[in-house]
């Protein structure tokens, strides 16, 4: 090996031991963002990304969310099911509301985990972190 091949793979090697350091620094969560809302055909469509950093691959996530309208009344309960969720991965997750207005949502509020396999019962809610790109208030 030359000296300049081995400076770079010298570097590639503390980059990826600096990567890994900062992960493992990292509090174990679930991040799920509300991206973006928008009507399709008679309905609310809901678009959520979805990272998992427990440590542990999610087999089977669902949560019970709650749709408010804009007047704060309660428009519905429902089940969103996000299906598996690899750990250190991300997901994209849509779902279409029927008979929902996207205009007329004011907040959506994550109930309670309904389904968690594959970790430690309640970590999809303990370690929940949501957050939104829209004007929606979504969060637990």
């Amino acid at each position: 090996m030359t000296r300049r091949s081995t400076g770079w793979l010298a570097a590639m090697l503390l980059a990826c031991t600096v990567h890994a350091t900062a992960q493992e620094g990292e509090e174990p969560s679930l991040s799920i963002e509300l991206n973006s809302l928008a009507p399709v055909e008679g309905t609310c469509r809901l678009t959520f990304v979805a990272t998992n950093r427990l440590g542990e691959d999610i087999t089977h996530a669902a949560y019970e969310v709650v749709l408010f309208n804009s007047e704060g009344l309660v428009e519905r309960l429902t089940v969103l099911n996000f299906r598996e969720l690899p750990d250190g991965e991300t997901r994209v997750r849509q779902f279409d509301l029927p008979d929902v207005e996207c205009d007329q949502l004011g907040r959506i509020l994550v109930n309670g985990g309904a389904v968690c396999d594959g970790v430690e019962a309640g970590l999809c809610m303990d370690s929940l972190k949501a957050t939104t790109r829209t004007d929606i208030d979504f969060g637990k």
